[in-house]
């Protein structure tokens, strides 16, 4: 059916802020750079991009009378600091499993940043030994009948929201939202770019500009920049998220090769990590335009671009959109790379 017949729950001011990246752009002497803020995108604990995912995940919560949000991440998670804000606005708790997906030796690693805000917002926050894993946890499986067992009504988030069965809906509609300010704007943009790691919001974006060109719209590439330094499971993710939202939002074909793309090349070797391209690129953005990248995620994705223009693949015409996904609050718990 088409997205606008799913249930949408607004959690974020409209939709995100477009624009130049003018001396990120003179700097690289290539293609024109603009951003997409989905960091400044909801007022409920910073936002990110995956308040959007929840919009189309809150209607099933309160459809299912569940009074505990239950999710995974690791110590600095994003996505549960955002399901923490969105357990709070709508009165329900939020019980949330942290897991040691980073070796990372900041001393406050585990108390400052995103698990100090879900800890603010009331969110019961458990610790976890558990490394690193995009699927789904046997910790968090856990902590769904723990919940059950004491009287409670869990529902289920999975990590990134990303293995929900909408998952990948918020971002579907990101890509309607691009192409309406595209018309406003008078540009379009041929190129995408986005880490991925969990694969919704690549999935997402995917299925959404497939359904666009499939009525009449303008292709373009939408490249993945893996952070998971896994990437064949990221990959795998990403594909069938993609097939399944593009299926549910009535793409009446089956997804071409060339519309899935992650790239490798600045992820390091470990998740979480970052690397001398993440470090410079966060520099790099910051010194020339006052945005703020974190070291997780977005650092990893511009390091791709910066990279990606240099070389000639994404080419001197292009209009690029970088989708700034949030997660500044993580640069706290890794004060040292900025000694």
């Amino acid at each position: 059916m088409p997205l606008s017949d799913f249930d949408r729950y607004p959690l974020t001011f409209g939709p995100s802020p477009v624009h130049p990246l003018r001396n990120l752009s003179r700097h690289l002497g290539g293609a024109q750079i603009w951003a997409k803020r989905e960091d400044c995108n909801s007022g409920l604990a910073f936002g990110g991009n995956k308040v959007r995912k929840l919009e189309y995940i809150v209607p099933d919560v309160l459809a299912s009378g569940a009074d505990t949000l239950v999710s995974i991440g690791g110590y600095q998670s994003n996505h549960t600091r955002q399901v923490a804000a969105v357990a709070a606005h709508l009165g329900l708790k939020a019980r949330l499993v942290q897991e040691h997906w980073v070796d990372w030796s900041d001393p406050v690693y585990d108390k400052v940043g995103n698990i100090e805000l879900s800890r603010i917002m009331g969110a019961d926050v458990r610790l976890d030994p558990g490394g690193f894993d995009i699927g789904i946890r046997s910790s968090w499986e856990e902590a769904l009948a723990d919940v059950e067992a004491h009287g409670g009504r869990p529902y289920p988030i999975p990590a990134g929201a990303s293995e929900h069965p909408l998952g990948g809906l918020g971002f579907a509609n990101w890509a309607y939202e691009v192409a309406a300010q595209e018309a406003e704007l008078g540009v379009f943009f041929d190129t995408i770019v986005v880490c991925t790691v969990t694969g919704s919001t690549h999935a997402g974006m995917i299925a959404g500009f497939a359904a666009l060109e499939d009525a009449g719209g303008r292709p373009r590439r939408v490249l993945g920049i893996d952070a998971s330094a896994t990437l064949a499971q990221t990959r795998d993710q990403v594909e069938r998220i993609a097939r399944d939202t593009a299926r549910k939002i009535g793409v009446d074909r089956d997804l071409r090769d060339d519309e899935i793309t992650v790239l490798e090349g600045w992820a390091g070797d470990a998740y979480g990590v970052p690397v001398d391209s993440t470090v410079d690129a966060i520099r790099t953005t910051g010194r020339l335009e006052g945005v703020i990248l974190d070291p997780v995620y977005e650092g990893k994705s511009m390091a791709g671009l910066i990279d990606l223009v240099h070389g000639g693949e994404i080419g001197r015409e292009s209009n690029v959109l970088y989708a700034h996904l949030g997660g500044q609050l993580a640069l706290n718990a890794y004060s040292g790379i900025f000694d």
